[in-house]
């Protein structure tokens, strides 16, 4: 029997992509905010972005080497920009508020049509809801959700910026079970990648892992060890309820 349905963020609640227009936004905002701060990088645009981008990639190495997420303070004062040393005892304050911006100003995001009435459905057939989602910013998917005017329909949200651990680890899963307080053979998870939803759910032992494809789909699931493959695809989120129903 299902009793709960928890789901990815990015790429699967919301749309999300990166474009020209979004990167260079978000790295002329990280500009006038660390000038603000008295942190003026002194280069132009495009080392700013070289440096930045070259730190993120330095991150990437790291933690999908091990699958843990760090903290904001030491992702952009050991990594994105570490190449600046900027003082840590000015920096440091105001990672968190680089982090958040860093989420919605260098993604594009929107969520997905009929995300609200297929959670109403859900909640209808007296299910839990719930969100495990990896972000590097600690409050970013909590402010996002109650903008899109869903908090309210998810009795739980762990996010890998504060466990310290991401997806496909299943212990990310196993701490939004514990919140939950289901099991994980009565659990559906739904997410918009094999390599970290669907992988991941299956290691922590869902019942179903049902996958939506985003426009980031194929990047992050190219040249992945396909260990798990997922129950079952839908094109449209609302689609989710009518399978969901025939589950429970």
């Amino acid at each position: 029997m299902i009793t709960s349905v928890l789901f990815d963020m990015g790429g699967t609640l919301e749309d999300i992509f990166v474009d020209a227009q979004s990167e260079r936004a978000a790295v002329e905002k990280l500009r006038d905010m660390l000038v603000s701060y008295g942190l003026d990088p002194a280069v132009e645009y495009e080392e700013l972005k070289g440096r930045v981008d070259a730190g993120w990639v330095r991150y990437g190495k790291y933690r999908d080497s091990c699958d843990v997420e760090l903290k904001p303070i030491p992702i952009w004062r050991d990594y994105v920009l570490a190449d600046f040393h900027f003082p840590a005892e000015t920096l440091e304050p105001h990672c968190e508020e680089i982090a958040h911006m860093w989420e919605v100003t260098h993604f594009h995001r929107a969520l997905r049509p009929r995300v609200k009435e297929m959670l109403e459905g859900l909640k209808g057939l007296g299910l839990k809801l719930g969100i495990v989602s990896n972000t590097a910013a600690l409050y970013q998917v909590f402010a996002v959700l109650k903008e899109y005017g869903i908090r309210d329909y998810f009795q739980d949200v762990t996010l890998s910026s504060v466990t310290g651990m991401r997806k496909p680890a299943p212990d990310i899963f196993r701490v939004a079970l514990c919140q939950l307080q289901s099991r994980p053979e009565e659990c559906v998870y739904v997410g918009d990648t094999v390599s970290r939803d669907i992988i991941g759910s299956k290691r922590a032992g869902f019942a179903k892992a049902v996958q939506i494809c985003s426009k980031l789909t194929r990047e992050k699931d190219c040249g992945v060890k396909r260990e798990f493959e997922p129950d079952i695809m839908v094109e449209d989120i609302y689609d989710v309820l009518p399978v969901v129903r025939g589950l429970v």
